[in-house]
């Protein structure tokens, strides 16, 4: 499941959300396990247990064995009437589960912004609308099969089996149709008929909650992966094309339309434009996180989809807004994509990025383990390690996507030295909101409205006085401010 996960469309988990991903790897693997390693042996035992009481019985006396099967028999049937929608709610028991998953891990992961915005009245009213509805879903169910469930369980405990059995052997008994050392045997035999029944009847639950694990475990593995090419290409060099690229989220409308540029190597292509023009969607077609719905995007003269997806990103580094930093050392964290590098590469990293001296601070410097929360490191801290990650790894593809977004202005300049230093013999692409930081990139790529508006150095796209020049006054006459 983990494999498969890891070659699903980047897409598919903003759609499907976290919650959905963590049922089925805990709850549904949970409810597998239950039935393979309990429910199964639960329900062969109770039914082997039944049908060898039940035929030692029969050869004592067909009459009473009879008679003792009855009392089981009839708790069977009322426990189908009581159960004879289960399926329905089970579907609206994991419907609601799986709502709850939801709400408590985005609860979870946005606590800073929940409790930042005052917003916990909000995202935990969804998780208590998702608790309600579960208990709604279990009160309606209950209500339906109180009588027919209560019928049962009566039916299932061992004075009911008495009951019939002394009913019926006492007359048989004193009218001599049954000897009288024949009942004691279903006086014990007979009594313990029923205890089997409750293993059987939890074994039979196990297994129908295991087949609906095990379809919701079906439909992640069934989801289709980014098919892999048929006949693979190795790219000739790092020249990266954009061809009238086109891509939507929905299948509707497009995010970008008709993209066409060229990335040369040993440069940097900057992507500006207002907020929703494509930059990131652009930035996330080029590892093939999605795949383009229309055009091509060619690296060294191959289709991205004619590329082994190890190939690709192998040859990319990747610096996102959002930062991911593994619960393992500073070291570690660095060279994610360069297992091998020794720490003096690693420090050497880490000083180009202006992280090194933070680094050195820390408990443990670097071998300090990193949580959740980054051990204290600030956001412009955070990213800076990313970027050591990136300058590590010396991928000949680098691809910042607002890298410098989050750096303190002490920093910013060094760290913009540093990249540009990483970008000597490589091929890279920046998406940045702060014109500034790319002014001297050798060429800006302008979206608006997921179309390419300009193209052009930065003194040439102020002259032309379009799209871009209105941006940099507003940041200038901003920043004056």
């Amino acid at each position: 499941m983990v494999h498969h996960l890891g070659v699903l469309p980047l897409g598919w988990f903003r759609a499907a959300g976290s919650g959905r991903v963590k049922k089925a790897m805990t709850d549904d693997l949970e409810e597998m396990h239950q039935l393979i390693a309990h429910s199964l042996r639960k329900l062969v035992g109770a039914v082997t247990a039944m049908a060898v009481g039940l035929t030692y019985l029969a050869s004592v006396d067909w009459r009473m064995a009879l008679v003792t099967a009855v009392v089981p028999a009839a708790m069977l049937a009322a426990y189908r009437v009581a159960m004879r929608s289960m399926s329905a709610h089970l579907s609206r028991l994991a419907a609601a589960t799986g709502r709850i998953n939801t709400t408590v891990v985005e609860y979870a992961d946005g606590i800073t912004v929940v409790k930042t915005f005052g917003g916990g009245g909000t995202a935990l009213g969804r998780f208590e609308d998702a608790v309600a509805e579960h208990t709604e879903a279990m009160r309606v169910w209950v209500a339906e099969t109180r009588i027919s469930s209560a019928l049962s369980r009566l039916l299932a405990c061992e004075p009911a089996v008495l009951a019939a059995v002394l009913a019926a052997g006492a007359p048989l008994v004193a009218s001599g149709g049954l000897p009288a050392a024949d009942l004691p045997p279903f006086l014990i035999v007979g009594i313990g008929l029923p205890t089997p029944i409750v293993p059987a009847i939890q074994g039979g639950q196990g297994l129908r909650q295991g087949r609906m694990a095990a379809t919701g475990i079906d439909a992640l593995l069934s989801r289709e992966p980014l098919p892999e090419p048929a006949a693979p290409r190795i790219p000739a060099g790092h020249r990266i094309e954009f061809d009238r690229v086109s891509f939507s989220y929905d299948g509707t409308t497009d995010a970008i339309s008709d993209v066409t540029a060229v990335c040369e190597p040993g440069t940097v292509t900057a992507l500006v434009g207002p907020s929703g023009a494509g930059k990131s969607t652009i930035a996330s077609l080029l590892p093939r996180f999605y795949d383009v719905t229309g055009g091509a995007i060619r690296i060294g003269g191959a289709d991205v989809r004619e590329i082994p997806a190890g190939v690709l990103l192998s040859s990319m580094s990747l610096v996102f807004q959002d930062v991911a930093l593994l619960r393992d050392t500073v070291t570690e964290n660095i060279r994610v994509g360069r297992p091998d590098a020794d720490l003096r590469d690693v420090r050497r990293a880490a000083e180009a990025a202006q992280i090194h001296d933070v680094i050195e601070r820390l408990p443990d410097g670097y071998g300090t383990v990193l949580g959740t929360d980054g051990a204290g490191l600030s956001g412009g801290e955070r990213q800076r390690l990313t970027i050591a990650r990136a300058i590590l790894s010396d991928a000949p593809v680098v691809i910042l996507d607002e890298a410098t977004a989050a750096l303190d202005p002490d920093s910013q300049d060094a760290v913009q030295e540093a990249l540009s230093t990483l970008a000597a013999g490589k091929t890279v692409l920046v998406i940045a909101h702060r014109l500034h930081t790319v002014r001297g990139a050798d060429q800006i790529v302008v979206l608006d409205g997921g179309r390419v508006a300009e193209t052009g150095v930065h003194d040439d796209l102020i002259a032309r006085d379009g799209l871009y020049a209105r941006m940099w006054r507003a940041q200038r006459n901003g920043a004056d401010t």
